[in-house]
C-alpha cells in the first residue's frame, strides 16, 4: 500500500510550512534504519521497514509543532538522534514520520560537576565544549565521534567510563531529563531522581527528549593501554581484580580473547602476538606507576602504551574504545559478515567462575569479550561475545544456555523493550505512557505491555532499568 493511502502526509505538510521535510525513497530508508543488521533475526524481520517521510526539527518550539500536527492527524512519530543503536531502537515499524533530532545540537549550559545539551548533540562535541573547564563527560558509548546525547539515553545503557560510574541505570548518571509529549497540545516535562527511568532507554516510546543534564567528572590525557596473557582465565582474574583497585583510575577495562583482536583489529596488529588474550584498558596519567607496579603483579606483558608511542605510529591507531563494546563486534563485521553476538551479563560475585566454565563449552562458537563495570557498586562484567552463526535456532539454544547457567541475556535479537531485558515496564510506566502519549504514535511497536495490557510484569527477568513501583 503507498504511504500517501496510510496517512494524510499533504494535510501534515500543510499545517507545517516552515519544517524542512524528505520523501525522496532513499533518503527515507537510510533514517529509518540503525545497525540493526548485527543481528541476522532482525535483518530478516526489519528489512522492509521504512518511514513515509523524515521531518528535521531545528529547535524545540519545532518539535512541538511537529508533534501537535501529527497528533492531530494521528500520524505516528519515531523519533532518532544519530542512529547508532543496534536493535532497531529508532526503526519506525509502523511508518508514519520519523523525528530527525540532529538540529537540536546545542550545548546550553557548563557548570562545575554538569552540563546541559540538547538531544541532538553529539557527545564527542559536548567534551570539546567541556574541555576548557577541565571537565568531560562520565560515560560515552564506543560510538562516542558520532552518538547524540539524546540517542544514548534513550537507547544506550553505558559504555567507556562505567568501570568507575557505573551505567546510566545508576541513579546519579542523569541529572534531568527535559521531554516532550505527544498529545493535541504537547507539554513539556521536566524530569529528576526517579522519574528520568520512565524515559531512559525506553526508545522514544515515553516522550521526546529534547535536553538532558548530565554529570561531569575532571578531565585527563587519558592512556591507552593493551595488556598480553597467554591464558584467557589469567587475563579475565587480572582485569577483574584491577577493575577493584578504586585508586588507579580508568576509564576503560575490556578482555578480549585470542583469535579476535589478531584477526579483526587489523590496525593494531602488529602489537598483537598470536595466540595472545588481550586487556584493554584506558588509565589516567597519575595512575600510570601504580598501573605498571600492578600489572608486573599479575605477570601482564605490555604491548602497547600510547604514551609511549611515536607521532607517526599513533597516527594511524583509533582509539581503544573504538575496538571495545559493539565496535569489536562492528570491525568483527566488517571482516566476516556471517558474525553476530550476544549481551551477557555474569552477575556478581561469581562472576569469573561463569565465565570460566561459558568459555569452556562455547569458546571456539562463542569467544569470549567482557566489559568490566560497576554494576549495583560491585565489580563485574558484561559480555558482548561474538558468535559465529550458524541458525536462528543454534542461537536461541546458545541463549538458553547462557540462562540455564545462570548468565542473563540482553537479547540484542529482539527489538522490544521487554524482550531486550533492559527495561522494565511495570504499572508505573505504562500509566506515564498513557499520560505522555494517550493515542500511542510513538514509537508504535517497541513496548509489549502497550499493545498487550495482559503482559507479565513480574515475569523475573533481570532488568538494567529497574522499575519505579517500589
Amino acid at each position: 500500500m503507498a504511504p500517501e493511502a496510510r496517512y494524510d502526509l499533504a494535510a501534515l505538510r500543510a499545517r507545517l510550512p516552515g519544517i524542512r521535510f524528505e520523501d525522496n525513497p532513499a533518503l527515507v530508508r537510510q533514517k529509518s534504519r540503525d545497525f540493526y543488521w548485527y543481528s541476522p533475526t532482525l535483518k530478516r524481520q526489519l528489512d522492509a521497514v521504512s518511514a513515509d517521510l523524515v521531518a528535521f526539527a531545528t529547535s524545540e518550539d519545532e518539535v512541538l509543532d511537529i508533534l501537535r500536527a501529527c497528533y492531530a492527524l494521528r500520524i505516528p512519530v519515531t523519533p532518532r538522534g544519530a542512529g547508532t543503536g543496534n536493535y532497531g531502537q529508532a526503526m519506525p515499524l509502523a511508518g508514519g514520520i520519523v523525528l530527525d533530532l540532529s538540529g537540536l545540537d546545542k550545548v546550553l549550559e557548563i557548570g562545575p560537576g554538569r552540563v546541559r545539551a540538547q538531544a541532538g548533540a553529539i557527545l564527542a562535541d559536548i567534551d570539546i565544549a567541556c574541555a576548557a573547564s577541565g571537565q568531560e563527560l562520565r560515560l560515552h558509548p564506543s560510538t562516542y565521534r558520532t552518538a547524540s546525547l539524546g540517542g544514548f539515553i534513550a537507547g544506550g545503557s553505558g559504555g567507556v567510563g562505567s568501570i568507575t560510574w557505573g551505567g546510566l541505570r545508576d541513579l546519579g548518571n542523569i541529572i534531568a531529563l527535559t521531554i516532550a509529549t505527544m498529545e493535541a497540545e504537547p507539554r513539556v516535562l521536566e524530569l529528576t531522581g526517579d522519574e528520568v527511568s520512565k524515559v531512559a532507554h525506553a526508545y522514544g516510546t515515553n516522550g521526546i527528549i529534547l535536553s538532558a543534564e548530565v554529570p561531569l567528572a575532571p578531565r585527563y590525557e587519558w592512556v591507552d593501554i593493551i595488556v598480553g596473557f597467554e591464558e584467557f582465565g589469567a587475563a579475565a582474574a587480572y582485569a577483574n581484580a584491577l577493575g577493584e583497585q578504586d585508586a588507579i583510575l580508568k576509564k576503560l577495562l575490556s578482555v578480549i580473547a585470542a583469535p579476535i583482536p589478531q584477526t579483526y583489529f587489523l590496525r593494531h596488529r602488529t602489537y598483537l602476538p598470536d595466540g595472545r588474550h588481550v586487556v584493554l584498558a584506558t588509565i589516567a596519567p597519575m595512575a600510570l606507576a601504580a598501573f605498571d607496579a600492578f600489572t608486573a603483579r599479575h605477570g601482564g606483558q605490555v604491548l602497547l602504551r600510547s604514551d609511549q608511542l611515536a607521532p607517526e605510529e599513533a597516527k594511524g591507531l583509533p582509539p581503544l574504545y573504538e575496538l571495545t563494546w559493539n565496535h569489536t563486534t562492528l570491525r568483527a563485521l566488517r571482516i566476516d559478515p556471517s558474525i553476530t553476538y550476544l549481551q551477557v551479563l555474569y552477575p556478581f560475585p561469581n562472576q569469573l567462575d561463569l565465565v570460566a566454565r561459558i568459555h569452556a563449552a562455547l569458546g571456539d562458537e562463542v569467544p569470549a569479550h567482557l566489559e568490566f563495570v560497576r554494576f549495583d557498586g560491585k565489580v563485574t562484567c558484561f559480555g558482548l561475545p561474538l558468535v559465529r552463526y550458524s541458525t536462528e535456532a543454534r542461537l536461541e539454544e546458545i541463549v538458553a544456555l547462557h540462562e540455564t547457567m545462570g548468565a542473563p541475556i540482553f537479547n540484542p535479537h529482539r527489538y522490544t523493550l521487554e524482550e531486550g531485558g533492559m527495561k522494565q515496564t511495570d504499572a508505573t510506566h505504562l500509566a506515564f505512557k498513557r499520560d505522555a502519549d494517550p493515542a500511542g504514535l510513538l514509537n508504535p511497536g517497541k513496548m509489549i505491555a502497550w499493545d498487550h495490557p495482559d503482559f507479565d510484569f513480574g515475569s523475573g527477568r533481570t532488568y538494567l532499568f529497574a522499575g519505579l513501583k517500589d
